[in-house]
């Protein structure tokens, strides 16, 4: 990691990409979009000229906040064995903002799972970090990324309430959404979803 500069604007997100955790995860972008950031998370990579990992580290170099869901840690069902890429990511966030320049040392994050304390069987290396439940909830973690948010960015957001009643709205109006752009509503790429969302809410009324 280098000294570049990190978005202000700009939140990764480290989660599983599965369809049992995609209602949390589209929680999770929506929410980031009401409150005014930008979403950022290795779905959006599509480049054969670089290395996956050298994707990562460029997207997490690049954005000041992050969110880490360490929810999955069962078998697969395939192979019987777990899947490491969220502490793996959760690893590099780390890594730049213990020895990168000063601005890495200005990255904050959020970490996620199913219940506060359940780490301690699986990653007692991170004792002394707050760790947020949402036991598999989706408007759990969208009221926890909204507070977040709000506490590490300073900045005058949406209520975790009114957060949560224009994802319902949204919710309501998506298959339609979907249906206008020939889209499964259940399968929509992650930066047309993105791009969805951003023009659904510029389209509210204030």
């Amino acid at each position: 990691m280098t000294s570049a500069t990190t978005s202000t604007d700009d939140v990764f997100i480290n989660c599983p990409f599965d369809p049992e955790y995609a209602p949390s995860f589209r929680a999770i972008i929506v929410a980031i979009l009401i409150c005014g950031f930008r979403p950022r998370s290795a779905q959006e990579l599509d480049d054969a000229g670089h290395t996956r990992i050298d994707k990562i580290e460029r997207i997490i170099e690049e954005c000041r906040y992050g969110i880490h869901d360490l929810s999955r840690t069962e078998l697969d069902d395939k192979h019987q064995l777990p899947r490491f890429n969220m502490p793996l990511e959760l690893g590099l966030f780390l890594g730049a903002k213990r020895y990168g320049g000063k601005h890495q040392k200005l990255k904050r994050m959020l970490v996620l799972d199913i219940e506060q304390f359940r780490y301690r069987m699986f990653i007692s290396d991170l004792a002394g970090i707050d760790i947020h439940e949402h036991r598999g909830d989706p408007i759990l973690a969208l009221r926890e990324v909204r507070d977040w948010l709000a506490n590490v960015s300073r900045r005058e957001l949406p209520s975790a309430d009114r957060v949560e009643r224009i994802y319902k709205a949204f919710l309501t109006d998506l298959p339609a959404l979907a249906d206008a752009l020939d889209f499964d509503p259940e399968n929509i790429p992650y930066v047309d979803f993105m791009r969805i969302v951003a023009r659904w809410l510029i389209e509210q009324p204030s």
